[in-house]
C-alpha cells in the first residue's frame, strides 16, 4: 500500500511528526509538501497533489492536514474516485473506514493534540472496510454522482 503525506504551512509541523511514526511503523510512503516551512503557501497545491495521485491508484491512500482540516478536504474530495474525510477521533476514523472506505484521512493541525493525530493516523491505516451491501450500494450511488457531474 502506497501512503501520500501533505501539509500547508498550518500542518507542516504535525506532517513532519506523521512522517516520522509512519517510518516507525513500517510504511512506505511519499511526502508531496510542504518541503519546508512557508507562510505563504497554500493548501490546493499539496491537496491536489496527493488527491490526484489517490485517484489514480484505488489501493492508495493519503492524509492531508491543515489548520481546520476543510479546505483541503474540500480539495481533496474534488478529484472522482477520491473520499476524503476529516477526522474527528480515532473511533470516527474507524466508523468512516468501516463504512465509507475513506482513502484520504484530513487532520486539522489546529484542533488535533499529537495524541490524537498519532491514533488517527494509525486507525486510518490498520481498519479495513467492511464490503457490506449497504456501504456498496452507498459507494456505487458516489460513482454514479461522480459520473454525472
Amino acid at each position: 500500500m502506497k501512503i501520500y503525506l501533505g501539509a500547508d504551512h498550518g500542518g507542516y509541523f504535525l506532517k513532519e511528526k506523521i512522517s516520522r511514526w509512519l517510518l516507525s511503523w513500517g510504511y512506505s510512503f511519499s511526502d508531496m509538501g510542504a518541503e519546508s516551512l512557508d507562510l505563504t503557501d497554500d493548501y490546493p497545491l499539496y491537496a491536489e497533489r496527493v488527491a490526484s495521485m489517490v485517484a489514480k491508484d484505488k489501493k492508495a491512500l493519503g492524509i492531508l492536514l491543515c489548520r481546520s482540516g476543510v479546505g483541503v478536504d474540500i480539495v481533496a474530495n474534488k478529484f472522482d474516485g477520491v473520499r476524503s474525510g476529516v477526522g474527528l477521533s480515532a473511533e470516527q476514523v474507524k466508523s468512516a473506514k468501516e463504512d465509507d472506505d475513506i482513502n484520504i484521512l484530513v487532520i486539522a493541525s489546529d484542533y488535533t493534540a499529537e495524541a490524537e493525530a498519532r491514533e488517527m493516523a494509525k486507525t486510518f491505516l490498520e481498519t479495513k472496510y467492511k464490503k457490506i451491501q449497504r456501504h456498496e450500494r452507498r459507494l456505487e450511488d458516489i460513482k454514479k454522482i461522480e459520473a454525472n457531474n
